[in-house]
């Protein structure tokens, strides 16, 4: 129904008045992924944290000892996550280079 723009401009994307250069589809790792999930979960212990520190003298022990639950289960998948590997930003090849420069 309404008028069709020839215009190059008229079919790119726009942002902010930034002209993209470059290919739109970038491929990332999925550790990219993995780690910003990680990122995003452990600085929410830090809300939850800061929510009970502010209310520490209302909730009492069983508020200090339900924290204290709280971080060390974080801490064990911390370590879990560290012992498997889900940590490391090292490629597969830079894992192959730097056990054979070990051995």
């Amino acid at each position: 129904m309404g008028q069709r723009h020839q215009a190059k401009a008229a079919d790119e994307p726009f942002e902010s008045g930034i002209v993209p250069t470059g290919d739109v589809h970038i491929r990332f790792s999925a550790q990219f992924y993995l780690l910003a999930i990680f990122f995003v979960i452990f600085d929410m212990e830090s809300v939850f944290l800061f929510a009970w520190s502010v209310a520490v003298q209302e909730s009492g022990w069983s508020g200090f000892i339900e924290a204290l639950v709280f971080i060390s289960v974080l801490l064990a998948a911390l370590i879990y996550l560290w012992a498997i590997g889900a940590l490391d930003w090292r490629t597969r090849r830079q894992l192959i280079d730097s056990s054979r420069s070990i051995s």
